[in-house]
């Protein structure tokens, strides 16, 4: 048996954990991000629809407005800026951007069913995770501009997702000097002298919290009346990959695309994409030093929308449950020689593009298109797979084509919002040394929490999701042997039903929506000891993680009624 794996071994690294390192915790003083429990309002919530409709309002037409905001700094060669995701050997502890391959983006929508009860905003920010003190701030900065920009409309949500992705800037603050901010926050904190470092980098996360705003206040401006599809297709276990939480047996590989035309023939259509992958591939270094794996990159959904926008489209992707589930990218790579691990992002995301652009098309629609197939690259890739001995994969090899359905001008959208405790020594600990850019509240027991939210989302009478705030394991949405006793980790139940139980079986899920707070696993899988099979329990809140964002699901299912 693995000495990592081993039962024993696995309950006595838990035991050190908790003691030596909530030993430590419990000797520092709050950190600067610290409120006492009461003096916790969380400004600029919005809650949503406070009715749900069953059918449009009578002569109901969609709005939808478009932006899109460069987040990528121009001044990395003279101001030190670190990506968000990696911080390992391989990289020797040096995650500092010494190069740009592509853009940090961020992509919003502003979206109206014509029923008069408000203009909801989707903004998707390519980054690690957005928490929750930047979120507000974008809120705040968005209810100042709409004070004095002259627009008339009423906001019904404001909705922040992250990608996920791990090689733009670091936007959370644990990947940000790390090293010296440990060792300069933990004197602070036991001396009193100085003043703290801070988590993420306070400039650019003030011009990010600033433009980003700026961003929906130009996609409400853009709204224009148009009409609205939807198509959905199960693309296959191929494109993607539970790498390292065996525990959890769902996987989703549904790939969900909307569609949104203007009436104004000289505007161009929309597509909204999700599906779930991890956005991690390119800041790694690669073995032949070709690549440091310091370069910023907006992973392959940076070339997802570069495709589709070569097609004629804006584009907007919000990522799934993403909780151990990664981007396979056996079938896109397909043994071609690659020496920058970016370059795998790039075949990645487009062959996904492709796969969005040609949902409803058959085979011989997709040959006939030299977007969607460019025959003299195929052969030369397959050619060099052959010579590598590698197998080729074609990706519409065996293609059928599904269903555009036309979307009904209906949305309906509701918010919750919930406390969460936080008993990770690790977290607890990160927080006091000021680590990370996050509010957290120190409850009157002693104990520690932060406020969060969990959403639901109808579009039509074709699509619900649940909006889950941090990397949602998916056996929490459909199922899954970690939930039951056999398959968990301490040999019991979880005490509630997957969220197919509570929504429908066609429950969807949008991760990392409106905070990141890490990791949301079941709490009768939960194993602080396990660093080879539950490493994801390192950065989540603590053990009543899934239970509490679960309970606040079940509350919002019940306002619902």
């Amino acid at each position: 048996m693995d000495i990592l794996t081993d039962p024993r071994f696995v309950r006595f690294a838990e035991k050190a954990l908790v003691k030596g390192l909530g030993g430590l915790a419990e000797k520092l003083e709050n950190g600067p991000g610290f409120v006492a429990e009461g003096q916790d309002a969380s400004a600029c919530f919005y809650r949503g629809n406070e009715s749900f409709l069953s059918a449009p309002a009578e002569n109901a037409r969609w709005r939808l407005g478009y932006a899109i905001v460069d987040l990528t700094p121009t001044d990395y060669r003279t101001h030190d800026y670190y990506l968000g995701g990696y911080l390992t050997a391989e990289n020797g502890f040096n995650n500092k951007v010494n190069a740009i391959v592509d853009k940090m983006q961020c992509r919003i929508i502003a979206l109206d069913d014509g029923s008069g009860r408000g203009v909801s905003l989707f903004a998707v920010i390519d980054c690690i995770g957005t928490g929750n003190r930047h979120i507000k701030q974008i809120r705040r900065h968005l209810a100042d501009l709409l004070k004095y920009g002259g627009v008339n409309e009423t906001i019904c949500s404001v909705n922040v997702f992250s990608t996920h992705a791990h090689s733009c800037v670091d936007t959370q603050g644990l990947w940000t000097a790390t090293g010296k901010k440990l060792v300069h926050n933990f004197k602070k904190n036991r001396t009193g002298r100085g003043t703290y470092l801070p988590g993420a980098d306070e400039e650019f996360m003030r011009a990010l919290t600033r433009r980003v705003a700026e961003g929906m206040l130009s996609a409400i401006r853009d709204l224009k009346p148009g009409s609205m599809s939807y198509a959905e297709k199960d693309v296959g276990e191929q494109y993607f990959s539970n790498r390292n939480r065996p525990s959890a047996t769902a996987l989703d590989t549904r790939l969900t695309r909307f569609v949104f035309t203007p009436d104004d023939p000289t505007a161009a259509p929309t597509i909204l994409a999700s599906f779930p992958a991890h956005p991690d591939t390119a800041g790694l270094p690669t073995r032949d030093g070709q690549g440091t794996g310091r370069e910023l990159c907006g992973e392959y959904i940076y070339y997802m929308g570069e495709l589709i926008n070569r097609a004629g489209y804006n584009f907007i992707f919000i990522n799934g449950a993403i909780c151990a589930i990664y981007m396979d990218r056996g079938p896109s790579n397909d043994g071609v020689t690659l020496n920058h691990r970016y370059e795998q992002s790039i075949r990645y995301g487009r062959e996904m593009a492709r796969i969005t652009l040609a949902l409803t098309k058959t085979v011989d629609e997709i040959e006939a298109d030299p977007l969607l197939c460019d025959a003299e690259n195929i052969a030369r890739d397959m050619a060099e797979s052959k010579a590598n001995g590698a197998p080729y994969t074609l990706w519409y090899e065996g293609w059928q084509p599904v269903a555009e359905m036309p979307v009904p001008p209906l949305m309906n959208i509701r918010l919750r919002q919930i406390t969460v405790p936080v008993t990770n020594p690790l977290i607890i600990l990160v927080g006091k040394l000021n680590l990370v850019a996050y509010d957290v509240i120190a409850l009157k027991n002693g104990g520690y929490a932060v406020t969060t939210e969990v959403g639901y989302l109808e579009l039509g009478n074709l699509f619900k999701a649940v909006l889950a705030p941090g990397e949602f394991c998916q056996d929490l949405l459909l199922g899954g042997a970690s939930l039951g006793a056999a398959g968990a980790w301490r040999r019991a139940d979880f005490p509630y039903p997957p969220l197919t139980e509570l929504f429908g079986s066609d429950v969807h899920a949008f991760g990392l929506a409106n905070d990141a707070v890490g990791y949301i696993v079941p709490d009768n899988d939960y194993i602080l000891g396990d660093f080879k099979n539950h490493y994801h329990e390192l950065i989540s809140l603590g053990e009543h993680t899934g239970s509490t964002v679960m309970r606040g699901f079940a509350a919002l299912k019940e306002e619902l009624k």
